[in-house]
């Protein structure tokens, strides 16, 4: 089983993460956002990946850093639970649409941290939440995961269609990433040997 639990203590927040990478999609949210829930929700179910995320944050001041440290919490959970990375595919990618909304996530477990992030919002507001605290985190999952990581919403004009596509994308594409590749069984997906 490829599973990891993190505990992340600062002085702005307190973040627990548990992944199951080969789960069946189950999952517990307890953090304070139900919007950044809702997008969670959408890793689970799209990339069959157990979660439990319970996050206490400084929401008083504003929901930035409980976002960012968040997705820092899961990266690490992902890089903790996909281990060495031998005999997996490495690369995985999904184009999602959501009525008007199409995105494209693509990634790359090189070991290498890089987000490149195309999403113009059609709203900064869904319902109290500003969708701009995606990119954080988003680059906070980079960064802990080792992971370069490419997200484009291709089109769309409602802000929670654009942000549920690509979390449903990212799902997928994690999914497809982790998977082992049944060729490469204890090889590491690397010319170099290591990643």
């Amino acid at each position: 089983m490829r599973t990891a639990e993190i505990d992340r203590n600062t002085l702005e927040t307190q973040i627990f993460v548990s992944i199951n990478l080969d789960g069946t999609g189950e999952r517990t949210f307890e953090a304070g956002l139900p919007f950044l829930e809702h997008m969670l929700d959408q890793v689970a179910r799209h990339g069959l990946i157990d979660l439990v995320v319970r996050a206490k944050g400084d929401l008083e001041i504003d929901a930035h850093h409980t976002v960012e440290d968040i997705g820092i919490t899961l990266g690490q959970a992902v890089k903790d639970a996909v281990g060495e990375k031998k005999g997996i595919r490495r690369y995985g990618h999904a184009y999602v649409p959501l009525d008007e909304a199409l995105s494209r996530v693509v990634i790359d477990f090189s070991g290498r941290p890089g987000l490149e992030y195309n999403v113009e919002f059609a709203q900064t507001i869904v319902g109290d939440f500003d969708v701009q605290l995606f990119q954080e985190f988003f680059q906070g999952f980079v960064n802990h995961a080792q992971v370069t990581l490419h997200i484009d919403n291709l089109r769309g004009n409602n802000a929670h269609h654009q942000i549920e596509t690509v979390f449903k994308a990212f799902g997928r594409a994690l999914r497809m990433a982790v998977e082992a590749d049944p060729r490469m069984s204890d090889v590491t997906p690397s010319t170099k040997g290591t990643l």
